[in-house]
């Protein structure tokens, strides 16, 4: 300040309210999506005001096809591990693994109250148990419709019922100091679902009038005209297809879907027939499920898979995995004769009662292949009515749109089409284009009750699972397998004597994924011995020269070269040095 007295001091009055008191400035509210935008699966977003932190789902997504080994893909935590004391909870829309399939690495980590719906929960506690995480530490809270939790100083949530293809799952209003943020989670609009439970629209519609900040809705389906089909019209379908079929039916759909084990269920107690259920993650689902009082059966309904052949093939049903066609399930190897209990037989009809997922479609189709082989009749989505969509359409994301009236909107949930196409619709229904934000994995949007801007990026990489390990999406070694998946392997093993740089033998050579022509096979790898030994010579006669020489890339890389000229191939060179004893007649000098 100055030192005049006379000197008239400038006010900021946007610094005061209207009775002349100070206004303090409100903070932003953080908003950072660390999975789920710009991909299907492992979603995961974070929202940060002050020392408060709260994540909505904790998801994995498969492997794709460039990635030789690995078991799935989940996020990088490196944000939340350097923010974990302001953690105050994780909140989860529903127990699909893209959103609840990463818990079991995050939670052997770190340790907070998890929140979600009954079904979500129960599966989540399985999880944990079946990967040996300890619950110690670990709040597991069931929600139902309409309950409010409080997580922190600043964050309060309300879980809204939504519909969608697994029980339990809802949207999430979030109340923050800078206002109301409603998060769609996966949801479609089902007015005859088949719990009798329609999605909460009033609430919507309540929050919209109240004022909504920010909308966060799901994409999946946003390319798709009109409203998606009810849940009911796939067990319509199931009770015509049991109604014909001749010998056993065998259904693969996701074991998540209690609505539909339940319909196929429904339609098998209808025409009088027994279910078995294949599938390690069936059988736990439906005993969950079951337990839960979401499953309605006579007991007597329900037998063990070992016990089918007691029983005429036209009073069976299995209730199987392996709709996805993934290797190890139930399908997959009743398909390929390494089922233990089901060989597939001329008369067996099998229904696969999901949609391929994206990328997904040839291995499914070869099972399909398979299937056919065996003489058994294979009704799928292409040629029936037996799946629906458990996302909404374009008509039910505009519903949603309408009811909520947000300020500001992030499209969410989809690829990066999706996001753009669901931006545009966004637009079309009045909203400012500058109020729409397509965000990446990893970007920051600061939120306050004016202004929405990104602000910063924080590391949201994609985290490989292999085994019990991880590596990241360019590891040395999964660059390795790529490499050898394309050009396969030569080894070079070179013998020396132990007490010079001689050689014991002829350098051998072999190879594995390289090379067809058995027939000139040896003459190749002649040559390629004699281009190592011709190299080996240019190393010098110094002691260690040799293993010196070999370590270092150019071998290496003249190698493969020199192969390149032969072959057109770059396979991986993979070099070993040993060392023996000289016998006791070795000479050093000419005979």
């Amino acid at each position: 300040m100055s030192n005049n007295p006379n000197k008239p001091v400038r006010i900021n009055r946007r610094s005061f309210g209207p009775d002349g008191q100070s206004k303090k400035q409100t903070p932003a509210l953080k908003i950072i999506p660390l999975g789920g935008l710009g991909e299907i699966g492992k979603n995961m977003t974070v929202f940060e005001y002050g020392n408060d932190m709260i994540m909505v789902d904790c998801g994995m997504s498969f492997p794709e096809e460039n990635m030789p080994g690995v078991d799935c893909v989940i996020q990088d935590f490196t944000y939340v591990r350097e923010n974990i004391d302001k953690l105050r909870g994780i909140l989860l829309t529903h127990g699909h693994e893209d959103h609840i399939g990463a818990l079991p690495f995050f939670l052997r980590e770190f340790k907070c109250p998890v929140y979600g719906g009954t079904l979500t929960i129960e599966l989540v506690r399985h999880k944990l148990e079946d990967s040996r995480v300890p619950l110690e530490g670990i709040r597991l809270e069931k929600c139902k419709n309409a309950d409010k939790v409080k997580l922190g100083k600043y964050f309060e949530a309300e879980f809204i019922r939504v519909n969608h293809s697994i029980a339990d799952s809802y949207a999430l209003a979030l109340k923050t100091p800078v206002g109301t943020i409603v998060h769609s989670g996966d949801f479609k609009i089902d007015f005859t679902p088949i719990n009798g439970k329609t999605i909460n629209l009033q609430r919507f519609g309540e929050l919209g009038l109240e004022g909504v900040l920010m909308f966060m809705c799901e994409s999946t389906n946003v390319e798709i005209e009109g409203f998606s089909p009810s849940e009911k019209h796939v067990g319509d379908s199931f009770k015509s297809i049991f109604r014909k079929a001749e010998g056993r039916i065998i259904v693969a759909t996701f074991s998540s879907h209690v609505h539909r084990m339940q319909q196929i269920i429904e339609a098998a107690e209808h025409y009088g027939k027994h279910v078995c259920l294949s599938g390690r993650s069936m059988v736990s689902v439906f005993k969950i499920a079951n337990s839960l009082g979401y499953i309605t059966m006579d007991p007597d309904t329900l037998i063990d898979i070992s016990a089918i052949d007691n029983y005429d093939d036209k009073q069976v049903v299995i209730l199987t995995t392996g709709s996805q066609a993934e290797p190890m399930s139930a399908l997959t190897r009743m398909a390929y004769d390494s089922h233990r209990s089901v060989d597939i037989k001329k008369g067996d009809t099998i229904i696969i009662s999901a949609d391929p997922i994206p990328g997904n479609e040839k291995p499914i189709y070869r099972v399909i292949n398979e299937l056919y082989r065996k003489g058994a009749h294979v009704i799928y989505q292409s040629l029936a009515d037996v799946h629906v969509s458990g996302h909404a359409y374009q008509n039910e994301i505009m519903m949603l749109h309408t009811l909520v009236k947000p300020k500001y909107f992030i499209p969410i949930h989809g690829e990066y089409r999706m996001l753009c196409l669901h931006k545009e619709m966004a637009v079309n229904l009045g909203m400012d284009e500058d109020n729409v934000f397509i965000l990446g994995n990893g970007d920051v949007l600061s939120l306050t009750p004016d202004k929405a801007e990104i602000t910063d990026h924080v590391v949201a990489d994609a985290v490989l699972i292999d085994g019990s390990g991880t590596m990241g999406a360019d590891d040395r070694v999964l660059n390795d397998r790529r490499h050898l998946s394309e050009d396969g392997c030569v080894s070079i093993a070179i013998t020396l004597y132990s007490d010079s740089e001689n050689l014991a033998c002829p350098i051998s050579v072999n190879s594995i994924g390289c090379f067809d022509d058995e027939q000139n096979l040896n003459v190749l790898y002649d040559m390629i011995r004699d281009k190592a030994e011709t190299l080996l010579k240019s190393s010098g006669s110094k002691t260690g020269s040799v293993e010196a020489f070999v370590a270092k890339r150019a071998f290496r890389e003249q190698l493969k070269n020199y192969i390149s000229q032969k072959t057109g191939r770059k396979p991986m060179i993979i070099c070993n040095i040993s060392r023996v004893d000289a016998p006791d007649d070795y000479y050093y000098g000419d005979r």
